[in-house]
């Protein structure tokens, strides 16, 4: 027996650390955000009022709610996501083209611990820049999108 512990690696004792995530679309690396919402899914319920039963109703899954917007804020982007979004706000033929979005959270080593997969994403709304000075890339204040629906993997 000794003083030394095993370090532990348990996601119940070491709570994960929300302010440390990754962003991908299409699986590259394109920004790095402060701040992430939208991760909301809700389903849908039925009623059923059953004929004589007065205590309660019956209430059953139904489909699942849309989803609310993605929204990323505070950041900076490549300028391939500042791309894609002027595609799809021009109407430019073949701007309306919808990707994969994966949020990653990270613990303290920079290792993967969560990861939301949203899908068919399309960039609506681009609010910024704020401004850099010595960054090549693109400063974002937030930018918004739709999608069809996110898993956890």
């Amino acid at each position: 027996m000794g003083d030394h512990m095993p370090e532990s690696h348990d996601p119940f004792s070491d709570p994960y650390s929300a302010h440390r995530f990754w962003v991908e679309i299409d699986g590259i690396h394109e920004a790095v955000f402060t701040e992430c919402s939208g991760l909301t899914s809700e389903v849908e319920l039925d009623e059923w009022k059953e004929g004589g039963q007065n205590e309660y109703i019956h209430r059953l899954p139904g489909r699942v709610k849309s989803f609310p917007n993605l929204v990323l804020k505070q950041g900076l982007a490549t300028a391939e996501l500042w791309d894609w979004y002027s595609d799809v706000a021009s109407g430019r033929k073949g701007g309306v083209e919808r990707r994969s979005i994966t949020i990653t959270l990270t613990g303290a080593n920079d290792m993967p611990l969560v990861r939301w997969e949203i899908g068919g994403a399309l960039p609506i709304k681009w609010a910024g820049p704020s401004f850099k000075s010595g960054s090549s890339e693109v400063a974002v204040e937030s930018v918004e999108f739709i999608h069809t629906g996110f898993r956890r993997a």
